[in-house]
């Protein structure tokens, strides 16, 4: 970011004007030395990776969708919706784990100049949309849909942290981003291939103004040009993290609850707007550094690999409790998922045995009448190739099953999900496995109940047959 006087100026300047002006210890701090203690280097370049994390993967994630025109990602710039409103399939690999419950609008708002005002038109009892709003901490801080703000329509302001204007008229619910820089995730529900055309249609009247488009007045003076730093890896998830998680911090203003995290960090270099440069480091701290992101990411991955469901992972900072190892795995094991409260995500790679799900091999699933998927708007469970965690090819073109399908249930009233490559003779319960190789399925909730917010609901083993 382009800022209009130096870090030494600015203290400086306190010092000048009056002693009465507080500096944040956290900014005094990070004009301090450098730790040289290679044991407490390594110990918080560890933590500092950790809490970066969520946030580089949120800034690659705005690079190719706000930032950079000639991404296949690429939503328009700021201020502007990109809506996506075709079935997913194995063809489309841009990203993983994907849907066709909930085609997607996707959009980034700058909020340093002025608020913007969130416009969403009056829905069926019958149709589900979500407008989910997430920080630069990747907390989801605000929701805007059918769970969370009803289904009539409405005009919604989204603040940034310093925003003091007073409420207009006609706006029914301010939701206030911690950070400058917000991304909106649209979700709207999709039936089936037939009901396209009237996704399209809602989604057209998802609307996007700033503030003073909205109240008819004179635009205000232009937020500061920010010079983004270019985004590469690996070498950003390497000792490069620190210079891109000091330019994302000033876009972020320091928590009462991180002020002494923030002061810890400054020991290394990490500061809002604080150059850094590992070469600069003695060889005894860029050892330290590299150690410290390592052992980072060993953490990530064990951790990574003992998630079983999304209770815990997404939500915003009172959810998340400052957890940023949680944080850090939600990012990295699906990131953007919802907040339980909006949707739950489970699934399993493997059979109740313990074995990986595997093609050539016949699987259920099986619900009993009174385990049935508890969710107020529907369910649905889609198959995912491994590694990639892409749609699989097969000959009905069937990627999910569905509450919202014809599905035959039990004669006790439970529900059987037959999962394998070669067609049984009834179809309807049927979900296509891969010709080849190991599989996941993934569950999700749409308005799950109390029960299972309650971390009460399991989705049952998957049996071989």
């Amino acid at each position: 970011m382009n800022i209009p006087f130096s870090r030494r100026q600015f203290l400086g300047g306190l010092t000048v004007l009056s002693a009465g002006l507080a500096c944040p210890s956290w900014l005094l701090a990070a004009a301090q030395p450098l730790t040289t203690d290679p044991a407490e280097f390594r110990a918080i370049a560890r933590d500092a990776w950790i809490y970066a994390y969520p946030m580089l993967m949120h800034y690659q994630t705005m690079q190719k969708q706000a930032l950079d025109a000639k991404t296949r990602e690429y939503v328009g710039g700021f201020g502007k919706f990109r809506h996506y409103s075709e079935l997913f399939t194995p063809k489309n690999r841009d990203i993983v784990t994907p849907n066709n419950d909930t085609p997607y609008s996707w959009a980034w708002l700058d909020l340093r100049a002025e608020p913007w005002v969130l416009s969403v038109p009056a829905v069926d009892k019958d149709r589900y949309y979500v407008h989910q709003l997430v920080d630069q901490y990747t907390h989801n801080f605000g929701y805007v849909g059918v769970l969370s703000t009803g289904r009539e329509a409405g005009d919604y302001l989204i603040a940034g942290p310093h925003w003091q204007g007073e409420t207009p008229a006609g706006i029914k619910r301010v939701l206030r981003s911690e950070t400058e820089i917000v991304m909106i995730l649209g979700r709207t529900g999709l039936k089936d291939a037939n009901d396209l055309p009237a996704v399209r249609a809602i989604q057209q009247q998802y609307r996007l103004r700033a503030l003073h488009d909205y109240l008819g007045n004179p635009a205000p003076a232009p937020a500061t040009a920010i010079a983004w730093l270019p985004w590469q890896v690996p070498r950003d998830l390497g000792p490069g993290f620190i210079a891109h998680l000091n330019q994302i911090l000033e876009l972020c203003p320091v928590d009462k609850s991180e002020v002494a995290l923030r002061e810890r960090f400054a020991r290394i270099g990490v500061a809002p707007g604080l150059p850094f440069d590992p070469a600069a480091l003695s060889e005894a701290q860029r050892q330290a550094l590299i150690a410290g992101i390592q052992e980072a990411q060993a953490d990530l991955k064990t951790a990574s690999g003992q998630v079983r469901n999304t209770i815990g992972l997404f939500g915003n900072r009172a959810a998340m409790h400052n957890d940023y190892l949680k944080r850090a795995v939600a990012a990295a094991v699906g990131i953007y998922g919802n907040s339980v409260e909006e949707a739950f995500y489970t699934g399993s790679k493997l059979d109740s045995s313990g074995q990986q799900l595997v093609a050539g091999q016949r699987y259920r699933l099986h619900f009993t009448a009174d385990q049935l998927p508890p969710a107020s708007e529907f369910w649905s469970l889609t198959l995912y190739e491994l590694p990639d965690r892409q749609l699989v090819d097969n000959p009905i073109n069937r990627y999910c099953l569905s509450s919202r399908d014809a599905l035959q249930r039990d004669a006790d009233g439970g529900l059987t999900l037959l999962v394998q490559t070669e067609a049984p003779v009834q179809q309807d319960n049927w979900l296509p496995a891969p010709a080849n190789g190991p599989f996941s399925l993934t569950l999700r909730l749409y308005g799950p109940s109390a029960e299972v917010i309650a971390g009460k609901w399991q989705m049952p083993k998957i049996e071989r047959v």
